[in-house]
């Protein structure tokens, strides 16, 4: 079969598959995207504006973090009204026309879900906490204090102390795995259950194609409300109370899968609606599992395999893949390098003087993994970390746990746009955040007028990838270290393609027969003679 047999083939496999399966995600952080009317906070009429760009990119669609209303204690994670924008991001209006634009450059829209808690201003939770005798009073999880006066149970929040607050109103403790302005929501509950697939039809008859659902195995928590056991030792700093309990009781609960049934079965009312959940912690692969196992579950999940990974290693990736094999009944991968919640990865994984080529090689990698791969915005043109000063802190957990946490608003500050323009054309007015002298010479403007810039390397890898069915959506065959090389070999019906990485410091002669076949890219300078450090290529066999 020749090079021109593949394309075609290629097109046709993609187009005999869900849009979703190998897609190319970007995630979009509202506040920082694009601000449109001099407050400098971003806001969906800035998304809008700035959609050609990400059409550029050739992916296939955008998620955008929570714009709904909110008073952002969690910057907009703590939603107080699940069915309307919060006036800083701008008008139901404004998300029917970004979705509007959308379609018509070819992108879907996914928007996030919430489901394991709300604000503390959210209207469900006032009445809840009213009395013990409203309608709504088991909406979230309240319990009755021990003898003593203290805690139900012994959990711990994510963000640090204790993970129950006591509320006068009703004389009891509620729950919360984050901040206590974040209380639990009572997902045991059919009727609250009816409630958020509820806020899900609204946004799918609004047009979306689909949700990130955020935090899903919090969803659930142990009625017994039954201590945690204490976490074995480790050699990982634990720098939260958090860190010191095996989380067994406080989320995970079996019953979480029969609510995902629900919403797969809303969803299938809808045509190509794509789910993907946020799943961490000790057991996140095997929940991953059972949040995607067969056709009456989430299409697919993703973990924090690289997210707070210290090193990007062999073993990590190919531990990752293996756990994804090609098979029926085995859920959908997705994959992220970088997100809102994790410090940029260039500045994770490498020194400031490899940082260039490490992220190319970051994006062909990326490219070259089997299952859903999802950029977060800015991630095509290389930003690296900013380092925030405490007095410019929004990020709740980084103050909390000052210093010994790495600021998540580092990885959250303004898309640079433009060279010459005020704060990189992100805002005409003061930015929430500052861009970071280093990312300001990153920007959009200066990268497009460089044919050798990352972000024309972003394209073309992404192009690649749709343009080779073994790479959008073929089995994993082989991921090994051969040598001083990092190998993946991907395969889809006839075609076979391998993909040779230099992790290493020094430049590799690959042998031959790693090195035989048609090149179909080069990053960094590698060649069938010699792989130069942090280079890379893909053949085709």
């Amino acid at each position: 079969m020749n090079r021109a047999d593949t394309l075609e083939d290629a097109s046709v496999a993609v187009a005999d598959r869900p849009w979703w399966k190998g897609a190319a995600i970007y995630q979009i952080y509202p506040r920082s995207f694009q601000d449109s009317n001099g407050d400098g906070i971003g806001d969906l009429p800035g998304i809008t504006q700035r959609l050609p760009h990400v059409a550029s990119l050739g992916v296939d669609a955008i998620w955008i973090s929570p714009f709904f209303k909110s008073p952002m204690k969690d910057f907009g994670y703590d939603v107080a009204d699940y069915c309307d924008v919060d006036p800083i991001f701008g008008t139901l209006d404004d998300f029917d026309a970004l979705v509007a634009r959308a379609h018509e450059m070819g992108l879907k829209v996914l928007i996030d879900q919430v489901y394991s808690h709300t604000s503390d201003e959210h209207p469900w939770f006032a009445e809840s906490r009213a009395d013990r005798t409203n309608r709504k009073s088991d909406w979230y999880v309240w319990a009755d204090a021990k003898r003593d006066g203290s805690p139900p149970s012994n959990w711990q929040s994510v963000f640090g102390g204790p993970a129950w607050t006591w509320d006068a109103r009703r004389r009891q403790y509620y729950l919360h795995n984050f901040l206590n302005s974040q209380p639990q929501l009572n997902m045991h509950k059919p009727e609250v259950q009816e409630a958020v697939l509820g806020v899900m039809r609204f946004w799918l008859d609004r047009g979306v194609d689909g949700f990130r659902i955020d935090a899903l195995n919090f969803a659930m928590h142990d009625p017994e409300l039954r201590d945690n056991p204490p976490a074995p030792a480790t050699d990982k700093p634990r720098t939260r109370p958090f860190d010191f309990q095996v989380k067994k009781h406080n989320m995970s609960h079996p019953d979480i899968p029969a609510f995902i049934e629900r919403i797969r079965a809303l969803t299938d009312e809808y045509d190509g609606i794509f789910t993907v959940a946020e799943v961490g912690g000790d057991e996140a692969e095997a929940e991953m599992k059972s949040f995607t196992a067969g056709e009456e579950h989430l299409n697919s999940a993703y973990g924090f395999n690289f997210l707070y990974a210290d090193k990007l290693t062999p073993g990590a990736i190919c531990a990752a893949l293996a756990e994804w094999p090609d098979e029926e009944g085995v859920g959908w991968p997705s994959w992220a390098f970088e997100n809102h919640d994790a410090p940029r990865a260039t500045s994770r994984w490498w020194s400031p003087a490899d940082r260039g080529k490490a992220a190319r090689l970051k994006v062909t990698l990326l490219a070259a993994l089997r299952g859903n791969i999802i950029l977060y915005y800015g991630e095509e043109l290389g930003l690296t970390q900013v380092d925030i000063p405490f007095e410019q802190l929004h990020d709740p957990e980084a103050i909390a746990n000052w210093p010994l946490t790495l600021s998540r608003d580092g990885a959250r500050t303004p898309m640079p746009w433009e060279a010459s323009a005020a704060h990189s054309g992100f805002t005409d007015g003061e930015p929430w955040l500052p861009v970071g002298e280093e990312n300001a010479s990153r920007s959009v403007e200066a990268q497009e007028a460089d044919d050798e810039s990352l972000l024309h390397h972003t394209r073309a890898m992404l192009a690649l990838r749709r343009a080779n069915p073994a790479l959008h959506h073929g089995a994993v065959v082989r991921c090994e270290t051969v040598g001083d090389l990092f190998v993946i070999e991907r395969r889809a019906g006839t075609q076979s393609i391998r993909c040779l990485f230099n992790f290493g410091s020094f430049a590799v002669a690959p042998p031959s027969d790693l090195s035989s076949g048609t090149v179909l890219a080069s990053t960094n300078g590698a060649t069938a003679a010699s792989l130069p450090p942090l280079s890379a290529m893909v053949i085709e066999l």
